[in-house]
């Protein structure tokens, strides 16, 4: 091969390394192919500075602990994101805060994709996908079978011998269980109970509830509104999925229908999928509110109301 065409297979490659924008390194190759068709597109920004959180071990109590990563890592979020912030309000742009993550979950244009990748505090630009969640395998049963099974001690409770730490005391007392999934039907006789905004007689769903679905995903039919609405204020399952979770890990609904494990346990929730879909933001809201409950109007958030352990369900790309 001649010189002349070596040198016109290097040239370019040579160009590509040395002379491209660095900013594009930044930002997900799927996702800036999207966002140059010039259609306004949603991402993720995830900031180069994340909290220091080492200093919870030296904390004795877990409401020690809990308030602590919650102050370093809102006040993280506080004191880095507000120049982006500021380039967001001058373009008028949608953006969502985080600080659980600090990152902001942003929608706009090309041109603003590369103002944000080419600032400093930006670390990296990702996708914010709709992904489904895994269902469930279906199996036929028999009559006989399903009977015994709602008027008894579930199968997979007596599998894992729960019954002998109850024997011994152990109900899931003093514990709150989180659960984020496809939503809770709270009034459900066998959690009801449990549902830490239940009291018996009254129900208030503050710091007890959170829902972060407030769009429809464009996958399920928009046609068709979400039978729990968005941003719902009562807790609700438009997949009956979460309802089946929080069964499993709590429920007993006093009449011999011991379905859950630690039916002592009292639950808190929150939704992050729309009919079986969720997104990364939804699961990192679902997060957030955990490490610091808030009530109905997102305010005030507690970190003294978090719960001890969280469940999750989601469907999330590798």
């Amino acid at each position: 091969m001649s010189n002349v065409k070596l040198l016109s297979l290097f040239v370019p490659l040579l160009f590509f390394f040395f002379f491209q924008d660095p900013w594009a390194s930044k930002v997900n190759p799927t996702l800036l192919q999207a966002a140059s068709s010039g259609d306004n597109i949603t991402f993720l920004l995830v900031l180069q500075t994340q909290a220091d959180v080492s200093g919870a071990k030296l904390r004795q109590t877990k409401a020690a602990k809990g308030q602590f990563v919650f102050d370093q890592l809102r006040q993280t979020a506080l004191s880095t994101q507000q120049p982006l912030i500021n380039i967001l309000n001058a373009k008028g742009a949608t953006y969502q805060s985080f600080y659980v993550v600090n990152a902001l979950l942003i929608t706009g244009d090309y041109p603003l994709l590369r103002e944000l990748a080419r600032h400093p505090a930006t670390a990296r630009i990702e996708p914010n996908p709709w992904i489904p969640l895994q269902q469930p395998v279906q199996t036929t049963e028999d009559e006989d079978d399903a009977i015994q099974m709602r008027s008894a001690l579930a199968w997979g409770v007596q599998r894992i011998r729960a019954e002998q730490a109850w024997a011994l005391g152990y109900t899931g007392q003093q514990v709150v269980i989180g659960g984020q999934d496809t939503g809770y039907e709270w009034h459900h006789p066998s959690i009801r109970n449990q549902y830490r905004g239940w009291n018996g007689d009254t129900v208030s769903h503050d710091y007890h509830w959170h829902d972060a679905i407030r769009t429809l995903n464009p996958q399920n039919d928009t046609t068709i509104n979400n039978p729990c609405g968005l941003a719902s204020t009562v807790p609700c399952d438009d997949n009956n999925h979460g309802t089946h979770t929080m069964g499993t890990m709590v429920g007993d609904d006093g009449q011999g229908n011991q379905i859950g494990v630690a039916p002592g346990a009292r639950w808190i929730a929150c939704r992050n999928m729309e009919r079986g879909w969720g997104t990364p933001a939804t699961y990192i809201e679902c997060f957030e509110w955990f490490l610091a409950p808030t009530d109905l109007a997102h305010a005030n958030p507690n970190p003294a109301m978090a719960p001890h352990v969280i469940n999750n369900s989601w469907g999330c790309p590798t």
